[in-house]
């Protein structure tokens, strides 16, 4: 789950990460009284959930409160377009009013699970402001990366190295420190899979802060977090996987055409790699799990059918505790209620295998049969190409 900077920022700032004082409005009126209160400058930011805002024009610098008011009618209602939205946009519907912090160097801090050694990757450098990936490939001797261990935590030497690394004068090394010690401890206790404040700044006045921050956490840990679950923006999401969500199914749009429903996430995987490998184009990923029931099944087909650019659908279950007869079920509900206007491929495998076939055969629908993974990705390609489901 993703949530705003200025949610991010009051996270950290709990855990005694130094940030500007600000506050989000979501009028233009409201960001003209908060700026009245903060005084002159202050920096407009639009809050997406997206980076790049400042190269799309919603970022800006107000000198007078008649430029916050300007700054504030421009950006809050404007579909913003960056690097991470695509070409669609997304509109902006509030903005964080900061007081403008007079800059004298910017860096880069972040953490992240590294899974190829299942231990926490802290990383840093001296090229604040930019993305960690344009880092790693214009100056990758410039990250400096520490790993961290599941039992000790981070060791504060090694927070001391990494401000070292930054080159940092002894006077502010107690300080990145605690703000290196600080963002780790909001990590692992908010069960985050991303942390980054970048760029971590060094004002005029000597004080380090957190000029932009963006958290991401693990989805699977939420139930212990109330607090953070609440900070969920649904205006943000994917309507579809907004919609998948609240039916325990997993859910992600992608730009193909060939719908694909499979029970477990690995062979949902390997299914969109075979219609990619067959020449085709997986229209999003749809994992139905183990255990789904009839009316799971019925909504992760209305899911599939509601994309508009949707040519064809492979289903393929390899039934072990979902059983074949139960998807097929959910099929033939979902398609007589819904009108079934695209071909339709199923492959069924496994537990009831037999009696999902029968399910099929008897409904009346026209389902073309597939013999294995690959002859469905086939078919499904040929369908979505024009050439039916054979």
């Amino acid at each position: 789950m993703n949530i705003h900077e200025y949610q991010a920022k009051a996270v950290l700032s709990r855990y005694g990460v130094a940030v500007p004082e600000g506050d989000v409005a979501d009028t233009v009126e409201n960001a003209v009284s908060i700026t009245e209160g903060l005084g002159m400058p202050v920096v407009i930011k639009a809050q997406i959930h997206a980076g790049g805002r400042g190269k799309g024009g919603g970022v800006k610098l107000a000198e007078t409160i008649s430029d916050a008011r300007e700054h504030a009618e421009d950006i809050i209602g404007m579909q913003l377009v960056t690097h991470q939205t695509g070409p669609e946009g997304k509109q902006v519907k509030r903005v964080l009013v900061e007081r403008a912090s007079r800059i004298s160097k910017e860096y880069y801090l972040g953490m992240v699970v590294d899974r190829s050694v299942s231990r926490i990757a802290v990383m840093a450098s001296t090229e604040g402001g930019v993305s960690i990936e344009t880092i790693a490939k214009r100056s990758p001797n410039l990250i400096i990366k520490e790993w961290i261990d599941p039992v000790l935590g981070l060791m504060p030497f090694q927070a001391r190295k990494i401000a070292f690394g930054l080159g940092l004068a002894d006077s502010l090394t107690d300080k990145a420190v605690k703000i290196i010690m600080s963002l780790y401890k909001a990590f692992v206790e908010t069960d985050c899979s991303l942390a980054e404040i970048n760029p971590l700044v060094l004002t005029e006045e000597n004080e380090l802060l957190a000029l932009d921050a963006k958290m991401n956490f693990d989805n699977n840990a939420l139930f212990r977090h109330k607090d953070i679950q609440a900070l969920r923006d649904f205006d943000e999401e994917d309507p579809a996987e907004t919609e998948a969500s609240g039916h325990k199914l997993s859910y992600i749009r992608l730009e193909g055409n060939i719908g694909c429903l499979v029970n477990g996430a690995g062979l949902a995987m390997t299914t969109m790699d075979m219609i990619k490998l067959c020449g085709g184009s997986p229209a999003n990923f749809l994992d139905v799990g183990g255990n789904a029931s009839t009316g799971q099944v019925t909504h992760a087909f209305r899911l599939i059918l509601s994309d508009p650019n949707l040519k064809a659908i492979f289903v393929n279950i390899f039934g072990g505790i979902m059983r074949c007869d139960v998807i097929a079920e959910g099929v033939v509900a979902a398609a007589k209620s819904i009108g079934l206007s695209v071909p339709l491929i199923v492959r069924l495998e496994g537990t009831n295998r037999e009696k999902g076939k029968e399910i099929l055969a008897a409904s009346g629908l026209n389902i073309t049969p597939a013999a294995d993974l690959e002859d469905g990705a086939k078919k499904a390609v040929a369908a979505a190409a024009g050439g039916g489901g054979l």
